[in-house]
């Protein structure tokens, strides 16, 4: 009998705050200790365009990497000679839980130092020395190795956070930050609690032992040069309907990743205090800056020191709160960023300062449908869509009554639709969490985007198919707004009455192959044009440009808004 083969020598997963931190428009990641190649196979999700190469010691964990990245090297990473084609072209250097597993790991941070580009950014997690459960094995006589976690039997290394920045700064880099990674944290609050006593007999600080005892792991991240720094702060909206996740929360999380420049959320009344000689921008999601508290509002942050941007993805005309004289969303800001040309023209008629950033998705995500071929689930999940659909309702009933068993409804939010479906094959949920909404739609085959030709819809984003289109989800849609990005027949389906939405749909239902080879060309068309990893350049290219700018658009607001004269510029 032969024996099972040995497992891998550690998990088929990945670290998730390296992921967080890769840059998003890394061209070239060389992950050195890859395993599985799972931290890989999920950054080229985020970016399908990427090259991720690996490097693993284990033949067993490298022949699966070798099928999930871009090629994979075994060996020793102490004694290989990498191909010059990585030298001085990497642009995320990983080390995964490597370092504390080699002889001498200051000589290979020096060594690969050499490889990063100019704008290359190393990422090591290293194993926390100062870890609490390291003094309560010791005190309480239970030291002994393990098989595998902070106690490895393979570990010739441990790092406190401390030493960790000293080895990256004596092997020739730029320690900017690093994050604890916390396990277990009440079981650790409570050892602390029970040593304060002692620590402060000792003279330590509780809270301070706190910050370096709860970190199982520290999350480096590094670079040659010292980058160029820059701060985005940004207010938003209430997540409804993806479109806070799309326009705010996705384009910060990647933008906090690139070097230099710190990201994140806030609101106006805890509005970080800006660091000076850094360029810094304030980014307001939606606002309804009314009167003279809306002056009031942008005066405030504009004299704190911000190049101020308003976020805005739909037509204002037909908002009844911006209709209102005194009111200052745009005219009173320094720029203005939306999603389409037809939205950018709309705009810049009370502001010319304008940037398109189209609506694009964080990542590609693995399919989840076309499992039988006997059913198809056709997924309805429109916001303020009640005038769009009426029309094509008996189209939809005519088609379930012939289809029976064979399709089935999914609808989110529109309790009318859901009624009006004269089938008793269908689910209805209320809102729901973006990511449970993604989660019901990945699950369906056919993705229906009824949009009327208004002035109103046709100033909308392509966005409901894009989210289709990521999960090889089959777009069946009018032609209003996702004419301009479905070539129909190739990597969708248009209908532009009920006769041709009918027809369309019985033709899913008896070839779903066809349905599905269409949401294949979808999925590809989104890889290569419509993923926020291309974005994230040009965003931080315009944000550094209106900084540098800021003199001739305070000038310009100033035009606009005579009340702001005696403000200086930011």
């Amino acid at each position: 009998m032969v024996a099972p083969a040995a497992p891998y020598p550690y998990a088929d997963g990945y670290n998730a705050d390296l992921l967080e931190r890769i840059p998003l428009w890394a061209g070239l990641v060389l992950d050195i200790g890859c395993g599985t190649g799972a931290l890989g196979l999920a950054f080229k999700q985020r970016n399908p365009r990427a090259r991720v190469f690996g490097i693993e010691g284990d033949t067993r964990a490298a022949a699966v990497a070798a099928r999930r990245l871009d090629g994979v090297i075994t060996g020793d990473i102490e004694t290989l000679a990498l191909p010059d084609r990585f030298t001085g072209a990497v642009d995320c250097l990983i080390y995964g839980d490597v370092l504390e597993h080699l002889r001498d790991p200051w000589a290979l941070l020096r060594r690969n130092a050499a490889l990063l580009s100019p704008t290359g950014v190393l990422l090591a997690s290293l194993p926390n020395v100062e870890h609490w459960s390291f003094a309560a094995r010791l005190l309480q006589g239970g030291w002994r190795y393990e098989e595998s976690g902070l106690f490895d039997q393979t570990h010739l290394r441990w790092f406190s956070q401390e030493s960790g920045r000293q080895a990256l700064a004596e092997a020739g880099y730029v320690p900017l930050d690093s994050v604890g990674r916390v396990f277990e944290g009440e079981r650790g609050r409570r050892f602390i609690t029970a040593i304060t006593p002692a620590l402060e007999a000792l003279g330590v600080d509780p809270e301070s032992y706190a910050r370096r005892a709860l970190p199982l792991q520290h999350v480096w991240r590094a670079t040659r040069t010292p980058p160029a720094r820059l701060q985005i702060f940004a207010t938003m909206l209430a997540p409804v309907g993806g479109v806070s996740h799309i326009r705010v929360v996705e384009p910060m999380q990647a933008l906090a990743a690139a070097p230099g420049v710190q990201a994140r959320l806030t609101n106006l009344h805890d509005l970080p205090q800006p660091t000076p000689e850094v360029p810094r921008i304030l980014i307001l999601h939606r606002p309804a800056l009314l009167g003279e508290t809306g002056l009031a509002t942008l005066r405030a942050v504009i004299a704190a020191g911000f190049v101020v941007v308003c976020e805005f993805d739909d037509h204002p005309d037909f908002i009844p709160i911006l209709q209102y004289p005194e009111m200052y969303n745009f005219r009173a800001v320094h720029a203005v960023q939306t999603t389409t040309p037809m939205l950018a023209e709309v705009l810049g008629r009370a502001n010319p300062e304008v940037a398109i950033f189209p609506n694009a998705v964080s990542q590609i995500p693995a399919p989840r449908n076309f499992a039988d071929p006997a059913r198809l689930t056709l997924f309805f999940g429109g916001i303020n869509r009640e005038a769009d659909w009426p029309e094509f309702m008996p189209a939809l009933n005519a088609a379930a009554a012939t289809a029976g068993e064979r399709l089935r409804f999914v609808v989110v939010h529109d309790r009318g639709f859901f009624d009006a479906l004269a089938t008793p094959h269908k689910v209805f949920h209320p809102m729901l969490a973006y990511p449970d909404y993604l989660a019901r739609l990945a699950e369906a085959e056919i993705s229906f985007m009824p949009l009327g030709d208004t002035v109103f819809n046709r100033c909308k984003s392509d966005l409901k198919f894009i989210e289709a289109a990521a999960r090889r989800v089959t777009a069946l849609a009018s032609p209003t707004v996702y004419g301009g990005i479905i070539d129909d027949g190739r990597n969708g389906a248009i209908f532009r009455n009920p006769d041709e939405l009918q027809a369309q749909l019985f033709r899913m239902i008896e070839a779903p192959a066809w349905a599905r080879g269409l949401a294949e060309e979808a999925r590809a068309l989104i890889a290569a044009r419509r993923m926020l990893a291309d974005q994230i350049p040009p965003r931080i290219t315009w944000y550094r440009d209106l900084w540098a700018r800021r003199a001739a658009l305070h000038a310009a607001l100033i035009a606009r808004i005579p009340a702001f004269a005696d403000l200086p510029p930011p």
